[in-house]
């Protein structure tokens, strides 16, 4: 197939720069109308003056390759934003793992258009549908040309069309990179995979696996430990693929890693999804690995079907019994272990049989995180070709499964338990901070921004569906003091589309089926590491109104007003004070509350006096 790209070449550097004259530049005929501006303002005209609009789709090995472009977008003196109409271009990283996905990508190319903006389109879709009739006169660029965005940004601007796919190499790691939270570091340990899944149009686009070689990868991790980075996500299609293509394993790769991970625990690493094959070889070094105490607890492994025989049509390479002992060892091996899984609903020749086993291993192993995806053919692979099943039937297997997966209560029993959790993101009702625990549990708590990037002890208050909440118990070691991220919510900067995301590729979070209709036709087919928004408790939140409105107040006043995005961030900076005035903050707003709580009671007493004498 011709647009599959062989990643690495034999002896060829990883990251190894193609000259300029390999981009093909194509003068457009009729460049399209640019926006007026003023003559004497020359700005827009010098390269590295304007403002890009990024928008992520898919997986977290995408939103890396976004955040590594805008690294050097930013570098070159590029201004990022998050509002499209104050853009002079747009960037649109795209997903293929399904329809939806590419249908969200050609409603923004037709809004792009509409507002007469310069575009460039990069990732899988792109990669593997170049021709694609909503790509003509477009800008792309390729998942491994990502070290090129500055030059096709440039040609673009110019009123080129640049149409940059060909590569023989990988990406470099060092490329200058701004991250979605200033905490987390998604780390892509190879590209690609050694599957044939039916289902799959991302092969098509990422190829066959490449992996970057131990030492390059635990460079890395020195250099973004270095930088304050406290949680480490390693990402690809496939990591139990690792090191296939180089003679090495992902065993090694963890080990070499973990030995450059801090004693203390401040940083964690986190484990991207590994289909079935790759990983039964491995299963006890991956098991001593999952226990080491900088080691989440959590694996992705995607199922897709209950039944040997959908399996077969889907060539996944496995079977049912194969999931069950990788599932059975990391739970006897790994104490607390949580794993996640996928399913595929409605697959081509599913039978009413076939889905009830499906349902039958659900119910089973009463899984915490299940990411249930109707199936969507795509153009280009064998299974698009296959039978399908009603829609109606899809729909209902759909709905059917998600209506059991949601009557499981995954974290009931927690409540009192005493917890380590790591604080990495604000929630976005802007009130609680997201933390993990060992097992990459979801705690959901009311705390100062301060503690975010820290290791705290929690007290477990109450459980909801989809996460827990608790009350921080001891105050860390080392709270931030001065910088604080830009923002780091979940589900927010860079513009990511947490649901549409890269067949193969995604490892969930527990916050990942927080809206249970994410979980029936928007969740993705297989793997994907996208963060998506939290949502709390109704109850919890109402519990807990006087400590938000302390965590509110204790934000508002310590922080001070949002700034604009300069330079090379994506979410506003702050001014921040010291630890001494926001302790002393506190205090006030305890006076306030206390000031409040004493003028309810007066008025209260007032009416009741004033209500007796009226009936006397």
């Amino acid at each position: 197939m011709e647009d599959i790209e062989d990643l690495v070449g034999a002896g060829a550097t990883p990251g190894l720069r193609l000259p300029v004259t390999a981009v093909g530049i194509k003068p457009k005929r009729k460049p399209k109308a640019r926006l007026v501006r003023d003559p004497v303002d020359p700005g827009p005209q010098v390269p590295g003056t304007q403002t890009i609009y990024v928008k992520t789709f898919g997986c977290s090995h995408n939103q890396s390759d976004s955040e590594y472009m805008a690294g050097q977008l930013s570098a070159f003196g590029y201004a990022v934003t998050e509002d499209p109409q104050e853009a002079d271009l747009w960037l649109i990283n795209t997903c293929t793992v399904k329809s939806p996905s590419q249908s969200a990508m050609t409603t923004l190319i037709s809004k792009c258009k509409a507002a007469k903006k310069p575009l460039v389109v990069a990732g899988c879709v792109p990669q593997g549908s170049r021709d694609l009739k909503e790509l003509e006169g477009i800008s792309i660029i390729g998942v491994q040309q990502i070290d090129r965005v500055v030059e096709v940004v440039e040609e673009t601007l110019k009123g080129h069309e640049v149409r940059l796919l060909s590569r023989k190499t990988l990406p470099s790691l060092d490329l200058p990179k701004v991250r979605k939270n200033k905490f987390i570091e998604i780390l892509p340990i190879n590209v690609g995979c050694l599957g044939a899944c039916t289902y799959c149009k991302t092969k098509h686009a990422r190829g066959h696996l490449g992996s970057y070689m131990v030492e390059s990868l635990v460079e890395r991790v020195r250099t973004v430990i270095s930088e304050g980075v406290k949680e480490i996500w390693l990402s690809s299609e496939d990591t139990g693929a690792y090191g296939r293509d180089i003679g090495t394993n992902l065993p090694l790769l963890l080990n070499a890693i973990i030995a450059e991970l801090p004693p203390d625990r401040s940083t964690m690493l986190r484990i991207g999804m590994t289909n079935p094959p790759y990983i039964l070889e491995h299963l006890n070094d991956i098991a001593k690995v999952l226990c080491h105490p900088c080691v989440y607890s959590f694996l992705h492994v995607p199922v897709q079907s209950g039944s040997d025989s959908v399996l077969t049509a889907m060539n996944r390479e496995y079977t049912v019994s194969e999931f069950r002992k990788v599932v059975d060892t990391l739970k006897e091996l790994v104490p607390g272990m949580q794993i996640a899984t996928d399913i595929i609903c409605g697959f081509p020749g599913e039978t009413d049989e076939d889905f009830a086993q499906t349902v039958s291993l659900i119910k089973e192993y009463r899984f915490a995180q299940v990411h249930i995806s109707q199936f969507y053919p795509r153009p280009g692979t064998p299974a698009a070709r296959m039978k399908k099943v009603p829609s109606t039937v899809v729909k209902n297997r759909s709905r059917e499964l998600t209506t059991v997966f949601e009557s499981f209560s995954p974290y009931q029993g927690m409540e009192g338990q005493i917890v380590r959790i790591w604080i990495t993101e604000i929630a976005t009702d802007g009130i609680h901070l997201v933390g993990h625990t060992k097992g990459y549990i979801q705690v959901l708590v009311v705390a100062p921004e301060g503690m975010l990037g820290t290791s705290v002890d929690s007290k477990i208050t109450s459980v909801g569906r989809w996460s827990a909440f608790g009350e921080v118990i001891d105050t860390p070691a080392m709270v931030n003091k001065g910088t604080h991220p830009e923002n780091p919510k979940a589900g927010s900067s860079l513009h990511s589309n947490s649901c549409d995301s890269c067949d193969c590729s995604r490892d969930p979070e527990p916050c990942q089926c927080l809206l249970p209709e994410s979980c029936v036709q928007q969740t993705c087919t297989a793997s994907h590491e996208d963060p998506i928004d939290i949502v709390t408790d109704r109850n919890h939140r109402g519990r807990n109104f006087i400590g938000s409105i302390q965590s509110l107040l204790v934000r508002k006043r310590s922080y001070g007003p949002e700034k604009k995005s300069e330079g090379n961030t994506f979410k506003s900076s702050k001014d921040h004070e010291t630890e001494g005035t926001r302790r002393k903050l506190v205090a006030v707003d305890y006076m306030l509350l206390s000031g409040m709580a004493l003028s309810f009671l007066t008025s209260v007493v007032l009416l009741i006096l004033i209500s007796s004498k009226m009936m006397s």
